[in-house]
């Protein structure tokens, strides 16, 4: 995983080890939170405001959504993209749309080309590299101030330290962030308007600087955070989960180590 120091806590895991880790962590994490996941998108793609005045509005709140999808889909819609999703989470908008991932690529393929897999690619290279900084800066940070704000006889464990520390990480980075991240849901989803159109209104974007343009005049300045508890929600857990799982395994192999010598 970045940032990772074998020497810092002791330890002695191998780059083998590590990458072993960082997998498992990211592989086990991405399961746990996918239904938030497939909740965020929902409401980053509905046009109409995220409130229970709007009649028009299909979703409005994390727990209505959650009710409304297993309703309408089965519980297996909440892992609508899962296995895009863990290979390279991209393409997930659009997948959630269709019954397979193959349905999607060939579909996708025939109607826009190859460059359709690239949509939204400017808005992820853009929130990329400060959102995957600024994680793992204010996780080093929340690490050094609860060291600072907890008395040493009411500190808990690590595992619990790292969670801690990365849920907050997670939330920062992920709120700074997040219109970004709504942009390149919208762009992904463009030319499936017949697809979407069970989940209320669509729109057509030119680029990034259009869909921009069109959610701050349609939508105003909150529609740049629509979907945004449950992506708090989501990237708290996600964080924490990903530092927590990392953590543990690698301590399993550092006593692995230990009891074998």
């Amino acid at each position: 995983m970045v940032g990772y120091d074998p020497k810092e806590d002791g330890r002695i895991n191998s780059k083998f080890e590590v990458a072993v880790a960082g997998s498992v962590s990211g592989l086990i994490t991405r399961a746990l939170i996918s239904p938030l996941d497939v909740i965020k998108i929902r409401f980053q793609l509905q046009v109409e405001r995220l409130s229970r005045s709007d009649p028009n509005a299909k979703y409005h709140g994390i727990l209505q959504a959650g009710r409304q999808i297993l309703q309408e889909e089965g519980p297996t819609a909440f892992w609508k993209g899962h296995i895009p999703a863990q290979l390279l989470s991209i393409g997930y908008g659009t997948v959630q749309v269709y019954k397979t991932l193959q349905d999607a690529v060939v579909t996708m393929y025939r109607t826009e080309g190859p460059l359709v897999f690239y949509k939204g690619l400017t808005p992820t290279l853009i929130a990329i590299f400060p959102y995957a900084g600024l994680q793992f800066s204010c996780y080093n940070s929340l690490k050094h101030v609860y060291e600072w704000v907890m008395p040493a006889n009411r500190k808990h464990s690590e595992n619990i330290k790292n969670l801690l520390c990365g849920c907050g990480a997670g939330v920062i980075s992920k709120t700074l962030t997040y219109p970004l991240d709504l942009f390149k849901k919208r762009l992904q989803v463009g030319g499936f308007e017949q697809a979407r159109a069970a989940f209320g209104q669509v729109r057509r974007y030119r680029g990034l600087l259009d869909c921009t343009k069109q959610v701050l005049q349609e939508e105003g300045a909150q529609g740049f955070f629509k979907g945004l508890s449950p992506s708090l929600l989501k990237a708290a857990l996600s964080t924490g989960f990903v530092f927590f799982w990392y953590e543990l395994v690698c301590n399993f192999f550092h006593c692995l180590k230990r009891t074998d010598s």
